[in-house]
């Protein structure tokens, strides 16, 4: 039976192949709630309001983990191995009994989503089997791995999708009857998502499974900073080995549509004035005194119609839009596909920072990516730089141009709703 789409369908033994694994899991017994124990994904955190609070709901949260603060790396890196030691002999993480596949579903009053958790056999880009859809930045790969290094553990799962054929056989089957029995654990964090997880470790459920993901492809969600640390890692040891999987999600789309979101710019050193400025004469600029929802729905409709960005940072908003052609043909580069010379992102990248604003995209020191829209507008007006928010791009435009080998700028995308770090780890023998 051919559970793939027709666009999605892969040889057998080219596609997913995701393997059960004990998961390293909370015991609610050692911790005051599952919930307060729980964090976003490690890049969303805002430091550092987002991460002391997390550090304070809990002694035992996830965030100690894949966000330890110390004075250098290398001691940052050693205290989060020596917590994640110290949790385990505790008992305050404790591996499953046997190796099992996880199905995890997230819902609030507007979406359900339910997808698989599972250790997934890397696979080179040129393979075609996982694909990356941004360009990835070399300080945050050497972090990442240092800490995966330093843990012997995939402390999160990275977000992965694929396209079945909507229908509920193979994963889908699966996924369903399972969620029909009674969760691992079940609980609500406070952004109004609750959370259940189940275990499957019916060999037969596995098979069906295995067969079924073994025709499919998968693109990267959320998670292309770790995917190329799991590729680094593997590279550094001899296979077989533990580092040739990663932990992922994995979501059928076909199912359970994600929500796609933009990922806003935090400029440090730019006050607003000075970034206007500087476009005066290359995009229409106009004023907006009003409250962020109505200022979000102009940028929309301006996006709409072509490239559109919203500053602020000045206690006001600034519709930025219809950049000058001559400028564009000038600063975007021309051997890409149009789709990609059109994105919001790669105008932001090639032609504002690049060349109106001589901002380098891969430092720290001046700019921050930030998933939070209010968050980004907030630390801009204290801080004295400019938020610069971007429009979020459709999914069907992120896959055909990573079906084409194309990968778009830095983040240029979020995909949500985002895996829940801390309901479930892998822990890599050593």
């Amino acid at each position: 039976m051919n559970y793939a789409g027709p666009a999605e369908e892969t040889p057998a033994r080219s596609g997913l192949e995701l393997t059960p694994f004990r998961g390293l899991r909370y015991d609610p017994d050692r911790v005051g709630s599952l919930a307060a124990v729980t964090s976003p994904p490690y890049d969303v955190i805002v430091r550092p309001d987002g991460l002391l609070h997390l550090e304070s709901a809990d002694p035992h949260n996830i965030v100690r983990l894949i966000l330890p603060q110390d004075t250098t790396p290398t001691a940052r890196n050693r205290q989060a191995a020596d917590t994640l030691h110290d949790w385990v002999s505790e008992g305050v993480l404790a591996a499953d009994p046997e190796p099992g596949l996880y199905v995890y579903e997230q819902h609030d009053d507007g979406m359900l989503q339910r997808g698989i958790i599972g250790a997934l056999r890397l696979s080179e880009p040129s393979a075609g089997v996982v694909l990356p859809h941004e360009d990835v930045m070399p300080h945050i790969i050497a972090d990442r791995a240092a800490l995966m290094r330093a843990t012997s553990a995939n402390l999160e799962p990275l977000l992965l999708t694929y396209r079945g054929n909507g229908s509920r056989v193979g994963t889908a089957a699966v996924i369903e009857r399972a969620a029909e029995g009674d969760p691992l654990l079940s609980t609500t964090t406070e952004d109004g998502f609750s959370h259940r997880l189940w275990a499957i470790t019916d060999p037969a459920d596995l098979a069906e499974i295995q067969t079924d993901l073994g025709r499919h492809q998968a693109l990267i969600a959320d998670g292309h900073h770790r995917w190329a640390t799991y590729l680094r890692l593997r590279a550094e040891h001899p296979s077989p080995s533990p580092w040739d999987y990663g932990l992922v999600l994995l979501v059928d789309t076909a199912r359970y549509p994600l929500r796609v979101r933009a990922i806003h710019r935090l400029l440090h050193n730019l006050p607003v004035a000075e970034a206007l400025t500087a476009l005066a004469d290359s995009f229409r600029v106009r004023h907006l005194d009003v409250p962020l929802p109505e200022a979000l729905e102009a940028l929309a409709a301006a996006a709409a119609e072509g490239n559109a960005f919203l500053l602020a940072g000045d206690g006001s908003f600034h519709l930025v839009d219809r950049p000058s052609p001559d400028l564009l043909a000038r600063t975007v580069p021309a051997d890409r596909p149009e789709a990609w010379r059109t994105l919001d992102a790669t105008v932001l990248h090639a032609t504002l920072l690049a060349h109106i604003w001589g901002i380098p995209e891969d430092s720290p020191a001046h700019i921050a990516y930030i998933h939070d829209t209010a968050a980004t507008v907030d630390k801009a007006e204290r801080d004295g730089g400019t938020a610069v928010l971007m429009h979020p791009v459709r999914e069907e435009v992120v896959r055909d141009l990573a079906r084409q080998g194309v990968t778009m700028p830095r983040k240029s995308t979020s995909f949500g709703p985002k895996p829940a770090s801390g309901l479930v780890l892998r822990a890599l023998p050593l």
